[in-house]
């Protein structure tokens, strides 16, 4: 090899690679540590706590302290006539700044119910998802929510908490998001997953304006990713991976999630992402109630034909 030749080698060797933005550090978090980072001696340590139960008395009662009340559902209202769509950029980046949504600050998210049909779970992975769609990247779901934190005889409290004004980035991660268009048009061999109820996916319910699910779609009801005594406790992967599978949904496959409003979905998503590692796992924010809505889809119900 030749002198000049040797030397560039050297320095393409040498010039850095371009910079990768970093992965997203969300996941679960016990009790134990949740409350020792609120306590913390160290005011950068402290997280933003943020209670996203839908029942503003319920905040009132009791809560973690230094948590700041903000309600999942005032993310979304109707749209073109269709219920509990999320809001337009600039209302949503609005109502999380209001809450204290800051991209170097790591974010504690929980609500409370622990037993079916009480969901309120939801309401916590759908902050989580809509905090990182803006943007925030540390993010952290109490695993066991409050009933866990209850349980270990941790102080709640009735006094109100409000976060400074936030900051997030001018780009967020809207990739995570799918609409109606790029589920129609999936690639042969994504997964679909509707996390609803099997009742609600196999259209056996009074509850949507058509009945059934996707053409496609798998069923895989998200609370079978939970503990039984406490659906916000998070189920080990090991417990869960063979039932997954038996589904077809396994990691080296692009994973589409959808449910009745994007809540349910959310928490599927959440776990698969986050929890089992899933590369590539999106939400189809819209869900079934707008894909229902538009009358010339079609939508299947009963059990899949078998081809």
């Amino acid at each position: 090899m030749c002198r000049t030749r040797a030397a560039l080698l050297v320095l393409v060797a040498l010039v850095p690679a371009p910079a990768r933005a970093a992965d997203p550090d969300i996941g679960v978090i016990s009790p134990a540590e949740a409350k020792k980072l609120i306590e913390s001696a160290k005011a950068d340590e402290r997280p933003i706590v943020l209670d996203t139960r839908g029942g503003y008395k319920d905040y009132f009662r009791g809560h973690i302290p230094t948590a700041h009340h903000l309600n999942f559902d005032t993310l979304r209202g109707t749209d073109s006539g269709v219920p509990v769509q999320y809001l337009p950029d600039d209302l949503t980046k609005a109502l999380l700044l209001r809450a204290g949504a800051h991209t170097d600050r790591l974010h504690i998210v929980y609500a409370t119910g622990d037993k079916l049909p009480n969901d309120e779970i939801l309401s916590a992975s759908m902050v989580a998802y809509v905090l990182e769609k803006y943007g925030v990247t540390k993010i952290r779901i109490v695993d066991g929510g409050l009933p866990a934190w209850a349980a270990a005889k941790f102080p709640v409290t009735q006094e109100y908490f409000g976060n400074p004004k936030g900051a997030l980035p001018e780009k967020g991660r809207p990739e995570i998001g799918l609409t109606t268009d790029d589920v129609v048009t999936r690639k042969p061999g994504t997964v679909l997953v509707d996390a609803r109820p099997k009742n609600e996916y196999l259209g056996a319910d009074d509850v949507w304006l058509r009945k059934g699910h996707i053409p496609g779609a798998v069923s895989f009801h998200w609370a079978r990713l939970m503990a039984a005594d406490n659906t916000h406790q998070f189920l080990p992967f090991q417990k869960v991976k063979a039932e997954l599978e038996a589904a077809g949904i396994t990691a080296d496959k692009d994973v589409m999630v959808y449910c009745g409003t994007s809540r349910e979905g959310s928490l599927l998503r959440f776990y698969l992402k986050y929890v089992a590692k899933y590369p590539n796992v999106r939400l189809y924010e819209g869900s079934w109630k707008e894909y229902a809505a538009l009358k010339k889809l079609p939508a299947e119900a009963g059990e899949p034909k078998r081809k």
